[in-house]
């Protein structure tokens, strides 16, 4: 049966009955837009669904501590006008990486390298300050698996706040806040990465530039080896990835003294020349995503780090940060025995100048902030208006100037202070006024010491705040008003003179120990 249509057939088009050229134009052009706005919307489509799949990636990648292991009595938020990143290397020897760091699975959590990465408030400077694991400091008191908190331990090694708890997985709580009452500086966002995630980071990127002083070998990794073994590194520049490079930022018995310190620099130098190898290959997707993926599978970071979009917001907020303006430094030190001390007042110089966001150099790079971090932050307090609520000190008159411990007790009182008394000291020829502080009381002491500009802070023993008064104190006009803040102190030349950039060619300028 034949089946005819209800619509009139269409009568064939002769060569006379063409549509103008114009409209056939159209036509066929909006057959091409068509298609093209197809093809868009299923690549916007494929593309959306392919982020949220990399989105759910890498947010299953971010492993975060637990913040209840932070101080309460932690630095203000606007001690420090820029951002502060402790990053901890950890040779865990949890998830897979017992294999390269050839310790047992059932070992605790060590750490044996650690900085503080201070991030100027115009984001236009950084400076990595780093602190040896032997350096003898006040551990205030962290807290344990089973909830309880340990007691404050003075001139301890600073590697041992990792362990507290002597867990797998380490103590990264009880690290930061080591820090924060070493530096007196509130740490925004600590960073943990294990041997297994920096191993990958360094094939991600396709290798590292390193030098070396002379060939390596298996022995000088390891001194307890019988033989030298085989040859790791020839002697010279050259490229390093995965456990290579872990080898080399781990190598210290083989070059120079065999020194912490000297591992320390090369350290440093392997930091900025990953840094300037990543920069130098762009930050493109085809290069960040593999990184991404790389970098969040690697790290142990706190909750305000926790999720994807808060970690690559913090990374793209570092972009404008210049490689030469990306300084390493070592915090400053000497030996004590086989330890090692923390040099005063030179570390509080540092401390002090990152604070007021001062370059090592004497810059200001608070960006024309007026003090805090981020939009809306109040300025830094003058001394008059430290919170002294909670903070009990002891006055003593170390010169022959009667009155004098009265009328700093009025001062330490009108700022919120407890003063518990006054006395005389037992020697009266202070030239300068002395903090005393007790273990885990250096915060508290750097509160009292705001309203005494040129005070030298001492740590003595019992749980006490002193104030020895000394004729400096004597000479100053007694305060009426808020006294003016102290000119930030100028960064010790010599850390200065031992800082590295990021740009800097890996064999220049590198101690080997």
């Amino acid at each position: 049966m034949t089946v005819t249509s209800s619509r009139t057939t269409a009568r064939p088009r002769h060569r006379g009955d063409r549509p103008p050229a114009r409209d056939r134009r159209r036509r066929r052009g909006g057959g091409r837009l068509r298609t093209v706005l197809v093809v868009c919307l299923a690549v916007l489509v494929l593309v959306a669904a392919g982020a949220g799949w990399l989105y759910l990636k890498l947010n299953g990648n971010i492993s975060t501590f637990d913040s209840d292991g932070l101080s309460d009595d932690r630095p203000d938020a606007a001690s420090s006008k820029g951002e502060n990143v402790l990053v901890i290397g950890s040779d865990a020897r949890t998830g897979g990486n017992s294999a390269l760091g050839g310790g047992d699975k059932s070992d605790i959590g060590r750490s044996d390298t650690a900085f503080l990465l201070h991030i100027y408030a115009d984001h236009r400077h950084a400076l990595a300050v780093s602190i040896p694991r032997d350096t003898l400091v006040t551990i205030p008191p962290c807290k344990l698996p089973d909830g309880s908190w340990t007691t404050t331990q003075a001139n301890t090694m600073f590697n041992a706040a990792y362990s507290v708890g002597q867990t797998a997985k380490g103590n990264p709580a009880c690290t930061q806040n080591t820090v924060e009452e070493l530096t007196g500086m509130r740490v925004d966002h600590t960073v943990v990465v294990d041997f297994k995630g920096f191993a990958r980071l360094t094939e991600v990127v396709g290798g590292v530039k390193v030098c070396l002083p002379q060939d390596i070998y298996q022995k000088d990794l390891n001194p307890n080896r019988a033989t030298r073994g085989k040859l790791l590194f020839e002697q010279g520049e050259q490229s390093v990835s995965g456990e290579r490079a872990l080898d080399y930022v781990r190598i210290r018995h083989g070059i120079g003294d065999g020194s912490d310190i000297g591992r320390i620099k090369r350290q440093q130098a392997f930091v900025a020349s990953l840094l300037k190898k990543v920069k130098s290959d762009g930050l493109t997707p085809t290069k960040l995503l593999p990184l991404a993926d790389a970098a969040t599978a690697s790290l142990t970071v706190d909750s305000g780090l926790g999720s994807a979009d808060k970690l690559i917001s913090f990374v793209m907020s570092l972009k404008d940060i210049d490689l030469h303006n990306t300084k390493f430094v070592t915090v400053p030190w000497r030996y004590e025995g086989s330890r090692v001390a923390v040099v005063e007042p030179d570390a509080d110089a540092l401390w002090a100048a990152l604070k007021a966001d001062r370059t090592i150099d004497g810059k200001d790079a608070s960006g024309g902030t007026s003090g805090g971090k981020g939009k809306g932050a109040t300025a830094t307090p003058s001394p008059s208006a430290v919170d002294g609520s909670g903070v009990s000190v002891t006055v003593y008159n170390g010169t022959a100037v009667s009155g004098l411990a009265a009328r700093a007790a009025d001062e330490l009182t009108a700022a919120g202070f407890t003063v518990t008394g006054t006395a005389t000291a037992t020697s009266q020829d202070h030239a300068t006024t002395v903090i005393q502080y007790g273990p885990g009381l250096q915060n508290r002491a750097r509160k009292v010491a705001q309203l005494f500009p040129g005070a030298e802070l001492r740590e003595i023993g019992g749980a006490v705040v002193n104030v020895v008064l000394g004729q400096t104190f004597a000479t100053a006009a007694p305060a009426t008003a808020a006294p003016a803040t102290a000119a930030p102190s100028a960064v010790p030349s010599g850390v200065s003179d031992e800082a590295r950039s990021a740009d800097d060619d890996p064999c220049s300028d590198l101690s080997y120990g």
